[in-house]
């Protein structure tokens, strides 16, 4: 058989997957720098072969049957939490992580619970490998099909042989398409590989979990198309040193994405965190001056968790540096300015360094006032009550706005032994938790200043501003 091979060149952005007219420094479509490639796509078919698609069977609206649409859970219970219940059949899930963080231990984690058969394609590992991790991680389950195979066509053919109903792919960026003219990872295949794989999911009704590596700005590698022909797009983050593993939905067609899942890395494998305050909170110092600690809202979950800063100051005539862990910095500059210009508490000298514990993004607006509470208490030296939290939005007049679910944040706290919250003025009260209420952030500041009772005054009274000496002389009510 005499084999043609049609190839052409094309130029298309890693990034967005945009075709190119031609090369250039910026893709004109996305605007990203330095993410025009040059590539041969090209399709080897046998001389005078022409193939026809196959038809999609029609079906009205009424008569669809519902049970199509219902999900089947992994038995991995923050995983079933992430994807609201478990993962739907059809469906095509992208799990995307760190090298080393953990995602070929939850997916062979996730094979192995899984009720039905399972086809496991290891493209980087051999199968003793993967079964010497399976033996680790306690979970050898008959019905699990291992394929070491970097072939599309292979993965395709190994699907038919085994008729699963759940499908791993690890990793995606290792799958090939021999037909096209490309090296295994790159755009090209990455993409037709991926389209090829959703095809095959819609068609045959199978789950499959695709996992993907990512660059080193920590973004999905591949072309920007991929998490777009999925269904599902799986952040698995944390820190490599850290045990706590945090997983979320990026994208998801069939439920909300606000949802978090949480898993601690130990030598068995992965397990889920049921009450995860706890462990962000194990090893807080009491007494230490920039330590808040404010109640989340991850999806349905409240979440407590620490907040830390430190200040220190730097020589005359050199810019204080601005470093942020777990929040966004154009944020921490915007509640600087606020400190500055609202609450008289000079800044600008200061080195400032902000962190949350265990790995958690500050990335709702409620956590703005437990910041700005934590760099005043670095910057003044000054000691949080251990029995209190803080809720609240910072406004750039320094006003303290409402949040959303302050009820169920202040429960969560009351449940953990928290007594006392600084919240906004119109905050709902919540029974076991005493609301010290606040307008603007001087009033939060004022309430920093004011002692238990029973306990000494700070030591650091006189470093405090004249505008909020001068506010003490306000009733502010026992907060004990």
């Amino acid at each position: 058989m005499i084999v043609s091979m049609r190839t052409k060149t094309v130029v298309t952005c890693s990034e967005c997957g945009a075709v190119q007219a031609k090369w250039s420094g910026q893709c004109s479509s996305c605007g990203a720098w330095n993410t025009i490639v040059e590539e041969s796509a090209g399709v080897a078919r046998p001389d005078g072969a022409r193939e026809l698609p196959q038809l999609a069977p029609l079906a009205r609206l009424d008569e669809v049957s519902s049970a199509d649409g219902s999900v089947l859970t992994s038995g991995i219970a923050e995983l079933d939490r992430v994807l609201g219940g478990g993962i739907t059949p059809g469906s095509v899930t992208l799990l995307g992580g760190e090298p080393g963080i953990g995602k070929s231990t939850l997916v062979l984690q996730l094979a192995a619970l899984w009720p039905d058969a399972v086809l496991y394609v290891s493209a980087e590992e051999s199968q003793s490998q993967v079964k010497s991790r399976a033996a680790r991680l306690g979970g050898q389950q008959p019905n699990v099909w291992i394929a070491s195979e970097t072939s599309l066509r292979g993965v395709i053919d190994a699907i038919d042989r085994v008729a699963p109903t759940l499908v791993v792919v690890d990793s995606i960026q290792t799958i090939a398409d021999e037909r096209i003219a490309s090296s295994p990872g790159s755009a090209t295949q990455v993409r037709e590989c991926a389209q090829q794989l959703v095809v095959e999911a819609k068609r045959r009704n199978v789950a499959i979990v695709l996992v993907g590596h990512v660059t080193k700005e920590g973004s999905l590698a591949g072309p920007r198309v991929l998490e777009h022909a999925v269904d599902t797009v799986l952040s698995f983050e944390g820190e490599r040193h850290h045990a706590l593993r945090l997983l979320r939905a990026v994208k998801h067609r069939f439920g909300p994405t606000s949802e978090l899942g949480l898993f601690e890395m130990t030598d068995g494998g992965l397990f889920g965190v049921p009450d995860p305050s706890h462990l962000f909170l194990a090893d807080r110092r009491a007494g230490v001056a920039g330590s808040v600690v404010v109640p989340l809202m991850e999806g349905h979950r409240p979440l407590l968790v620490e907040v830390q800063a430190l200040t220190s100051h730097v020589p005359q005539g050199v810019s204080g540096r601005r470093n942020a862990n777990g929040l966004d910095s154009a944020r921490l500059a915007m509640l600087l300015a606020v400190i500055e210009k609202r609450a008289k508490i000079k800044v600008a000298d200061q080195d400032v360094y902000v962190s949350t514990v265990g790995g958690v993004r500050l990335s709702e607006p409620a956590t703005d006032l437990a910041v700005a509470l934590a760099i005043i208490g670095a910057t003044l030296d000054i000691a949080i009550a251990r029995d209190l939290v803080v809720i609240g939005e910072v406004g750039l007049g320094g006003e303290i706005r409402q949040v959303a679910q302050t009820p169920r944040r202040l429960a969560e706290a009351g449940r953990l032994g928290y007594r006392r919250a600084i919240v906004p003025a119109s905050a709902p009260s919540v029974e076991g938790i005493r609301n010290l209420s606040v307008e603007s952030i001087l009033d939060a500041v004022v309430e920093l200043h004011t002692p238990m009772p029973g306990a000494r005054p700070p030591a650091v009274a006189a470093s405090r501003p004249a505008s909020v000496t001068r506010l003490r002389g306000v009733p502010a009510g026992d907060p004990g």
